[in-house]
């Protein structure tokens, strides 16, 4: 059973999608929040698998919420939104978000993310991704240097394949080796550079040039 909290300064989606998540046979709903103060004192208390965390709230915001939670806890955020702006994107995923959603999707893709969220993988739209390999772009990235030491050849390689939006089948496929493998991989590359999970990955390889835009 993956428990969530949801945090929304609007009462009626608060409850609708805590409602919605309730319903579903593995997930349960341990609290709700209505701005960041409360939702970071619910995390505290609960210590959710999953928050669902709406970016303006009152007191303090979700990015600023996510970025608390993230620190101290073992919690992954899952960051639902109005607004598809690009500092948003930027700013969750720095904050420490494992995903990126916008409140337009439907119900069945919400609790889709939810899961994959909970499960380790990262979620992002495909035009969130664009914008994001494109933000790499404007900023530059440093070149490889010695933070690379920790990793084997093939555990560089899966991160560059993971830089790529590839999920862990796909990367199987190309390296011709077990699925379970490449999750192995995976994550002893997180275990090694202290990472949390595959979106801070995709975030650190941009960073340290490991893979380029459009590369």
């Amino acid at each position: 059973m993956t428990r969530v909290v949801v945090a929304d300064d609007q009462p009626v989606i608060c409850a609708g999608f805590a409602a919605l998540l309730d319903a579903q046979p593995d997930l349960e709903v341990v609290g709700t929040a209505a701005d960041g103060r409360e939702l970071v004192e619910l995390a505290r208390r609960t210590t959710p698998d999953l928050a669902l965390v709406d970016v303006r709230m009152p007191h303090l915001d979700g990015i600023e919420a996510t970025r608390v939670i993230t620190a101290e806890l073992a919690t992954r955020v899952l960051v639902l939104t109005t607004f598809d702006l690009d500092s948003y994107v930027y700013e969750a995923i720095r904050a420490g978000a494992s995903g990126f959603l916008l409140k337009d999707v439907t119900a069945e893709r919400l609790v889709e993310g939810v899961r994959l969220v909970a499960d380790g993988s990262m979620l992002l739209g495909p035009a969130v991704t664009r914008r994001l390999v494109d933000d790499f772009a404007a900023r530059g990235a440093a070149p490889p240097d010695a933070d690379l030491a920790p990793l084997s050849p093939r555990e560089r390689e899966v991160l560059g394949e993971l830089a790529r939006g590839r999920s862990n089948a796909e990367i199987a496929a190309d390296l011709v080796v077990a699925p379970e493998t490449v999750k192995s991989h995976v994550a002893e590359v997180l275990r090694k550079l202290g990472l949390r999970d595959r979106i801070q990955a995709v975030v650190w390889a941009y960073e340290h040039g490991l893979v380029r835009p459009g590369g």
